[in-house]
């Protein structure tokens, strides 16, 4: 069977990763331990504990989703890869695969007073993802992949948006980081 596209491999690899990594995010949402609840009301309380663990699972969802899309869209810009663009996609991939994690803590520790830690890590693998993004816009300019004047226009947005992302989520790990040491020197 003749590939339809020269990234035909390299977009079906990565939508695996994709999906793996949606698949992944819904295991941080736990189901209230049975013998901790005795009522209906019982188990409402738990259900409104985990509520937290639900939003950031759906935001995450969002994300990955709305990163994927674009991820599509950036390939039928170019022609064919580089070895950077395939290690850029590497990069932008494992920001993916860890996004999971940081999902977790914002679910378990958004409404503690130790919740700076878990947001920081939150943005910080965004900002990485921007990285990721940046780093396949280079490389498809680098090594003029594009497909036509058009695409290389497309990419060169991508690019700037890649760093207006970048600086976005810096600027919230600042933010979050700021929170935490005020917050830290309100408990001394």
């Amino acid at each position: 069977m003749a590939e339809t596209s020269p990234n035909a491999r390299l977009e079906a690899f990565s939508d695996g990763v994709f999906a793996i990594a949606l698949t992944l995010l819904v295991l941080d949402i736990k189901i209230p331990n049975a013998e901790s609840i005795h009522s209906t009301g019982d188990l409402w309380a738990a259900l409104l504990h985990i509520v937290p663990s639900i939003i950031a699972f759906f935001l995450s969802f969002v994300i990955i989703l709305i990163t994927w899309v674009n991820h599509h869209a950036a390939f039928q810009l170019v022609n064919g890869s580089s070895v950077s663009g395939t290690y850029a996609n590497g990069f932008l991939l494992l920001t993916i695969v860890i996004f999971p994690f940081p999902t977790g803590l914002v679910g378990e520790y958004v409404l503690t007073d130790y919740a700076a830690p878990a947001v920081i890590l939150y943005v910080g693998v965004q900002a990485l993802q921007a990285v990721g993004w940046i780093w396949l816009a280079h490389a498809a300019i680098r090594h003029k992949l594009a497909k036509n004047e058009r695409a290389k226009q497309h990419i060169a947005q991508n690019l700037r948006y890649g760093y207006y992302a970048l600086a976005l989520y810096t600027a919230c790990a600042i933010l979050a980081m700021a929170s935490e040491s005020s917050q830290c020197s309100k408990r001394r």
